[in-house]
């Protein structure tokens, strides 16, 4: 089974059809880091999201990044698929650009297709979002998650318009964490504003089972756990 990206000019000289699907599927998995698998007879895509989230500006070529626009058509490649049934997204990402972040997580939010998100290593800043805008959200018990103020490098004008905009920015994240997880809004902001537990930040470290306890994260898990979960909702979704 191979995974469509989308429909494309051809010249006469072109490869064939199969070849072109191979060769897409080569890139998707080296460049893009997403692979569809067979899991009990459903085709499942996986999707990683690691190193820091790239947006409208590049970032240094030594940093490790996950580029918005190649997750964003990869989410709609696997809606449109008729023969991708779920979507796996694995996390490891130590934040990045907040628009960006939150235009990922919105959109996989929006998708009609089973998905889970599984967050290995760390879902830190814009990546607690991506992590519950799964159906439903696992983390490894030794993985953690970050969850701090909105923060902005280079120039920033310290007039009260600047601090308004930021005050807007993190209540659209806390509107978003709050409708696609179980955590208090009230909870959540007090975690975010927390000055007691970074050294030289504001902010809350959860481990996997504060991040459950909290209702920010469904379960504890691993990656069988996850694929088990996404066969369930698939097969609950056949039957109705």
């Amino acid at each position: 089974m191979t995974d469509r990206l989308g429909y494309f000019d051809i010249p006469n000289d072109a490869p064939s059809t199969e070849e072109r699907e191979d060769e897409t599927e080569r890139q998707s998995n080296s460049d893009l880091g997403s692979v569809t698998v067979d899991k009990n007879g459903h085709y499942i895509h996986c999707l990683t999201i690691i190193g820091q989230i790239e947006g409208h500006y590049l970032l240094p070529p030594n940093t490790k990044t996950t580029k918005y626009e190649h997750i964003i058509p990869r989410l709609v490649a696997v809606e449109e698929n008729k023969d991708v049934e779920g979507l796996l997204v694995i996390l490891n990402t130590v934040g990045g650009d907040i628009e960006a972040g939150l235009a990922i997580a919105e959109l996989l939010a929006g998708m009609t297709k089973p998905t889970a998100s599984l967050v290995l290593g760390g879902g830190h800043s814009i990546g607690v979002p991506l992590a519950v805008a799964a159906k439903r959200s696992f983390i490894a018990e030794s993985a953690s998650m970050t969850i701090h103020p909105v923060r902005m490098n280079g120039l920033v004008l310290g007039v009260p318009q600047t601090f308004a905009y930021f005050e807007q920015m993190q209540e659209r994240i806390v509107r978003f964490v709050e409708k696609n997880s179980s955590i208090p809004p009230d909870r959540f902001r007090e975690m975010m504003l927390n000055t007691g537990e970074l050294v030289l930040d504001f902010g809350t470290v959860l481990s996997g089972e504060k991040a459950v306890a909290e209702g920010l994260i469904d379960k504890v898990g691993d990656l069988s756990d996850a694929l088990s979960c996404l066969c369930e909702l698939i097969e609950s979704k056949d039957k109705n």
